[in-house]
């Protein structure tokens, strides 16, 4: 098997792809990531595989390409973490000498090919990486940032802890052929201004991913990004499925360069145990949980290091109960923090995996058609974290997050009297919060709780102010007494996404519901 591939007829190929909005190249500086002029600039992605067995990115024989990079904008991602197998630029064999056409049908997914003939004709009889170029092209011609994901190193599904790949020195895991494909790939897209930054190596993992082992290798593959293309961000995961990144509390990884590392973690529902959220009280458990994420990796914020959420997403059919509580405790982390991040994942379904055509993706937000929105509230939910709320060049503004709906508070100006509601975070008024002196401000107006359960939450021009106190362990129930003594909550009514008052549910251990509603996170 060849393992050489020539970039010299390359270049040209991404030579049309536009201008882009941000002025680039990224960098970073402290935990924030920069533009060229020094402003922030937040990624939210969503992850597009194409590291599965035809080595094509999923839904091109479901929709045209255009048309899903289409699809993406108006979903208000602003960037796709790609992801691609090794042998993309390490085996001859594959990249060049294999047609799309020729890969499906090897596979005998002769309705793909069929599909791809008639949304992308285009790409039916381009070489893989040929093809894989096309969509990145496309998606920078939409305005698109792309993070380049190396998922692992020949196409299929990933990952366990037995993969032949799954850490430094594993029989299909050769850290200098891994380094040589890194450093080709940066090279080749060196000339493409939408590929902002490598992940270097998705989920290290298996029963020998030490330490001592990462500190050794995941510089040189660093390196050999930096060196194919300097103005890269060099994403760098960590351990155990890339969930740990402890190691770096007591040492730091040695580069040559610097403003261009950032780095990578991974949290799902079942990384902390399956169904395990459904078994504990949300307040409590969201806790706990945090604090794990945080000494396992979100402790780099506070160092000063960029660190980005590159996978998350639970099953969109709502039917994962352990899953939706997941959500609205990482959208509020996340909101807190401001973080960076990339959804699992866009695919409505994938040509092959596993041995299953056509498998449904649950974690994909677009149906299986590759159009339509698979779940238009988890989507809203994602809006809420979707533009920065601080950083370099952003003038920041204090507001009360509902992380269910990724709404804030504001006023209700429709009203016979200012009530309040939620509405769009980049829309709502500023609110300010005082814990001590437990007064909510919104627009110079401060909250007054009425004394009957279901009311609407009313705004005040004055000094007749609720004292508003933040109980439970997460401190996102903001409750007052009424005049009889009844301890209230704010919770929301979903029928107009008012601000009502309402008896304070599910505060500690009791598992059995779920206090979601009433949580508020302030920003």
């Amino acid at each position: 098997m060849a393992r050489s591939i020539s970039f010299c007829c390359f270049f040209l190929f991404i030579s049309s792809i536009s201008k882009l909005t941000t002025s680039y190249p990224l960098s970073t500086k402290s935990r924030w990531i920069l533009d060229e002029k020094g402003q922030r600039v937040k990624l939210a992605c969503v992850n597009w595989p194409a590291h599965l067995l035809p080595a094509v990115a999923e839904g091109l024989s479901k929709q045209p390409l255009d048309s899903i990079s289409k699809k993406i904008v108006s979903m208000r991602f602003n960037c796709v973490r790609l992801t691609w197998p090794l042998d993309l630029m390490t085996n001859d064999t594959l990249a060049l000498n294999v047609t799309v056409k020729q890969s499906f049908e090897s596979l005998k997914l002769f309705e793909d090919v069929a599909g791809i003939q008639t949304h992308n004709p285009k790409i039916l009889n381009l070489p893989l990486l040929n093809a894989f170029q096309e969509v990145v092209s496309n998606l920078g011609q939409n305005g698109l940032m792309v993070i380049l994901d190396n998922h692992l190193t020949t196409p299929g599904w990933c990952c366990s802890d037995n993969d032949l790949d799954a850490f430094f020195g594993y029989p299909n895991f050769d850290p200098a052929e891994w380094a040589t494909g890194l450093k080709k790939m940066a090279t080749l897209f060196r000339n493409a201004t939408n590929v902002v930054g490598m992940s270097l190596r998705n989920e290290p993992r298996g029963t020998r991913d030490y330490p001592d082992l990462w500190f050794r290798f995941m510089p040189q593959g660093a390196e050999a990004v930096h060196a194919g293309n300097p103005k890269l961000l060099v994403i760098v995961s960590g351990i155990d499925y890339d969930t740990n990144l402890s190691f770096l509390r007591d040492r730091s990884i040695n580069v040559s360069f610097t403003d261009k590392i950032v780095f990578e973690l991974h949290w799902y529902s079942f990384t902390d145990g399956r169904g395990s959220w459904a078994k504990h009280n949300s307040n409590d458990f969201c806790v706990k949980i945090i604090e794990k994420v945080t000494r396992n990796g979100g402790f780099l914020l506070g160092r000063g290091l960029p660190l980005i959420l590159s996978e998350f997403g639970t099953d969109e059919s709502g039917a994962d109960m352990s899953g939706n509580r997941y959500m609205n405790c990482l959208v509020a982390w996340a909101a807190e923090n401001d973080l960076d991040w990339a959804v699992w994942a866009l695919a409505g379904d994938y040509y092959l995996r596993t041995g299953d055509t056509n498998m449904v993706e649950t974690y994909g937000v677009l149906d299986a058609n590759w159009i339509d929105v698979r779940n238009t509230s988890f989507l809203q939910q994602l809006s809420g974290i979707q533009l920065p709320f601080r950083g370099p060049g952003l003038q920041s503004k204090n507001l009360l997050f509902h992380p269910l709906t990724g709404l804030c508070i504001s006023n209700n100006p429709s009203a016979n009297s200012p009530t309040l509601r939620l509405g769009p975070c980049a829309k709502s008024e500023p609110s300010t919060y005082n814990p001590k002196e437990g007064n909510l401000w919104i627009n110079k107006m401060c909250v007054e709780a009425p004394n009957v359960v279901g009311q609407k939450v009313k705004l005040r021009v004055g000094t007749r102010c609720s004292k508003l106190g933040q109980i439970s362990a997460t401190k996102m129930h903001l409750s007052f007494k009424t005049s009889n003594g009844l301890l209230l909550c704010l919770d929301v009514d979903q029928r107009d996404n008012s601000i009502v008052a309402n008896p304070c549910k599910c505060l500690t251990r009791d598992a059995s519901c779920d206090p979601a509603s009433q949580w508020f996170k302030v920003l």
